[in-house]
């Protein structure tokens, strides 16, 4: 009987952990778009948004919307599906498995090639992903809303406004769709003040601590 073939070494160029993933959850207004491209184009992956802009959370769907937005919101039930009726809230209901499959799948998938992702429940999902650095991003409150309102030409107390909801938004749609609350600090590898440190900061430190997070998984394995 032939002796086994000896295992053949993984080429120096091509880490066990695959593509560099990143994910980054953030406070409304921290930056995470700005932040996440610099990484991005840093780690030689894609750039992948948020499902739902500031925007789109900003109002809430009708009873003729079948937008993706609109199923969450049927999903999620209580106060978010008051404004659908009758059958709509039933299928919106049913819906929930399957976004959560989908989304799952979608995430994963998206790991599978390298990239940085921002929200999704990214690090929920790929918590155990070798190699993958979770991060958050957060900044005082009247920063990040004073920075919006300089974006967007509106007030820094609308812009507060909007960001709380948004945040209230978020974090209710992973905790009725995933079971957890992804404002938890202790989920992330690193947390970073983006009021104290500019875009290009930021992303150095969490482009240096992902190339250390996966050679510290490359040398365990």
């Amino acid at each position: 009987m032939p002796s086994p073939e000896p295992p053949r070494p993984v080429p120096p160029h091509v880490p066990p952990t695959g593509p560099p993933v990143v994910t980054i959850f953030e406070s409304p207004g921290s930056g995470a778009e700005q932040v996440g491209h610099r990484v991005a184009e840093a780690l030689g992956v894609t750039f992948h948004a948020q499902a739902f802009s500031a925007e789109q959370l900003e109002g809430a769907p009708g009873p003729e919307d079948d937008s993706l937005l609109s199923r969450v919101f049927g999903a999620m039930g209580g106060s978010y599906a008051a404004a659908l009726e009758g059958p709509a809230v039933a299928m919106a209901q049913r819906d929930e498995h399957e976004l959560v499959l989908s989304n799952t799948r979608w995430v994963t998938d998206a790991a599978r090639s390298g990239g940085v992702i921002v929200g999704r429940n990214g690090a929920l999902i790929l918590a155990r992903w070798p190699g993958a650095l979770h991060v958050r991003l957060d900044a005082p409150a009247q920063w990040r809303a004073e920075r919006a309102a300089g974006i967007g030409g509106t007030t820094a107390d609308r812009a507060a406004k909007r960001q709380r909801r948004e945040e209230g938004i978020r974090a209710d749609m992973s905790i009725r769709l995933y079971g957890w609350d992804p404002r938890d600090p202790t989920r992330y590898d690193l947390v970073v003040n983006t009021g104290t440190l500019g875009p290009d900061a930021c992303a150095d430190i969490i482009v240096h601590a992902s190339r250390v997070k996966a050679a510290g998984t490359v040398s365990r394995a």
